[in-house]
């Protein structure tokens, strides 16, 4: 299998949404998967308790599997008004572009809760017509976004405190 053909299996992506269910479910945010080619989002978020609130999150995932990619995702700027979060997960399962074995650039991944505003802010249509998020170089930027602090950002909109600390 070349490095081109991993790309065609739709288990990358479909790992990526799992894995950021996985992190939002440790964070005790009620996580559930939209169904397949829905448009817009792909994961709704909620509350683990009915009683204290009814707001749901839509999050739509996007993900690249190469650690030396160029940090971009594709995002169609139609998209901006269906979801309040989109989280980007970097899965860094290797080296595709460097002349390096893929394993060598094997990593933990890495994941980034960007808000709307943030996606506006970094939104470009190239001239063929192709539209992404170009996200390298923001490292600083991106900062406040990474990992548990971004989900944090979901946890603290649904007012869901951090496990072991509500009052009883």
């Amino acid at each position: 299998m070349g490095n081109k053909d991993a790309r065609r299996y739709p288990v990358i992506s479909l790992g990526a949404e799992h894995l950021v269910i996985g992190h939002l479910l440790r964070r005790n945010i009620l996580t559930y998967k939209a169904p397949p080619y829905n448009e817009g989002y792909d994961l709704i978020c909620i509350h683990p308790d009915p009683r204290k609130s009814s707001a749901q999150i839509h999050v739509q995932v996007r993900s690249r599997y190469q650690t030396d990619s160029d940090r971009a995702f594709p995002l169609k700027e139609k998209y901006f008004g269906a979801f309040h979060y989109l989280i980007v997960a970097f899965l860094n399962n290797g080296y595709y572009y460097k002349k390096h074995s893929v394993r060598e650039g094997f990593k933990e991944p890495v994941f980034y809760t960007l808000p709307l505003e943030f996606l506006k802010k970094h939104h470009q249509t190239a001239k063929s017509g192709w539209e992404r998020v170009l996200t390298k170089g923001l490292d600083d930027e991106m900062e406040p976004y990474k990992n548990e602090r971004g989900f944090e950002i979901i946890a603290t909109k649904l007012g869901i405190p951090y496990p072991g600390t509500e009052s009883n």
